[in-house]
Protein backbone atom coordinates (compact mmCIF):
# COMPACT_ATOMS: atom_id res chain seq x y z
CA UNK A 1 0.00 0.00 0.00
CA UNK A 2 3.01 2.25 -0.42
CA UNK A 3 1.45 4.00 -3.40
CA UNK A 4 -1.93 4.45 -1.68
CA UNK A 5 -3.30 7.93 -1.06
CA UNK A 6 -3.05 9.38 2.46
CA UNK A 7 -6.09 8.82 4.65
CA UNK A 8 -8.42 11.74 5.28
CA UNK A 9 -9.58 10.10 8.51
CA UNK A 10 -8.39 7.21 10.69
CA UNK A 11 -10.79 4.95 12.55
CA UNK A 12 -9.23 2.94 15.38
CA UNK A 13 -11.11 -0.30 15.98
CA UNK A 14 -8.22 -2.20 17.55
CA UNK A 15 -9.46 -4.64 20.17
CA UNK A 16 -12.99 -4.73 18.74
CA UNK A 17 -14.49 -7.93 17.36
CA UNK A 18 -16.85 -8.48 14.43
CA UNK A 19 -19.27 -6.91 13.64
CA UNK A 20 -18.15 -3.68 15.37
CA UNK A 21 -15.37 -2.72 12.90
CA UNK A 22 -17.85 -3.06 10.01
CA UNK A 23 -20.55 -1.06 11.81
CA UNK A 24 -18.14 1.71 12.79
CA UNK A 25 -16.66 1.80 9.26
CA UNK A 26 -20.13 2.20 7.77
CA UNK A 27 -20.82 5.11 10.15
CA UNK A 28 -17.44 6.78 9.55
CA UNK A 29 -17.53 6.53 5.76
CA UNK A 30 -20.85 8.42 5.68
CA UNK A 31 -19.13 11.40 7.34
CA UNK A 32 -16.58 11.62 4.51
CA UNK A 33 -17.05 13.32 1.15
CA UNK A 34 -17.09 11.21 -2.00
CA UNK A 35 -13.49 10.49 -2.99
CA UNK A 36 -12.06 10.81 0.53
CA UNK A 37 -10.16 7.91 2.10
CA UNK A 38 -10.78 6.23 5.44
CA UNK A 39 -8.06 4.21 7.18
CA UNK A 40 -9.42 1.51 9.46
CA UNK A 41 -7.13 0.03 12.12
CA UNK A 42 -8.28 -3.35 13.44
CA UNK A 43 -6.87 -6.41 15.19
CA UNK A 44 -9.74 -8.82 14.43
CA UNK A 45 -8.47 -11.22 11.70
CA UNK A 46 -12.01 -11.35 10.31
CA UNK A 47 -11.68 -7.72 9.23
CA UNK A 48 -10.02 -8.72 5.94
CA UNK A 49 -12.88 -10.85 4.53
CA UNK A 50 -15.45 -8.57 6.19
CA UNK A 51 -14.08 -5.42 4.52
CA UNK A 52 -13.82 -7.15 1.13
CA UNK A 53 -17.48 -8.21 1.38
CA UNK A 54 -18.65 -4.87 2.78
CA UNK A 55 -16.90 -2.77 0.13
CA UNK A 56 -18.26 -4.98 -2.64
CA UNK A 57 -21.77 -4.74 -1.22
CA UNK A 58 -21.70 -0.97 -0.64
CA UNK A 59 -19.77 0.05 -3.76
CA UNK A 60 -17.00 1.76 -1.78
CA UNK A 61 -13.49 1.15 -3.12
CA UNK A 62 -11.18 -1.07 -1.08
CA UNK A 63 -7.73 0.35 -1.80
CA UNK A 64 -5.79 -2.19 0.20
CA UNK A 65 -5.27 -4.17 3.37
CA UNK A 66 -1.87 -4.28 5.01
CA UNK A 67 -1.05 -6.18 8.22
CA UNK A 68 1.67 -4.60 10.35
CA UNK A 69 2.35 -6.70 13.41
CA UNK A 70 -1.05 -7.48 14.91
CA UNK A 71 -2.83 -4.51 13.30
CA UNK A 72 -4.62 -4.53 9.97
CA UNK A 73 -4.51 -1.20 8.10
CA UNK A 74 -7.45 -1.02 5.70
CA UNK A 75 -7.84 1.86 3.21
CA UNK A 76 -11.29 2.52 1.75
CA UNK A 77 -12.30 5.32 -0.61
CA UNK A 78 -15.87 6.58 -0.39
CA UNK A 79 -17.42 6.03 -3.79
CA UNK A 80 -20.94 7.40 -3.40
Amino acid sequence: MADSPPADQTLDCTGLQCPLPVIKTAQAIRALAVGQVLELLATDPGVEPDMRAWSGRTGNELLGIDKRGEVFHVLIRRAK
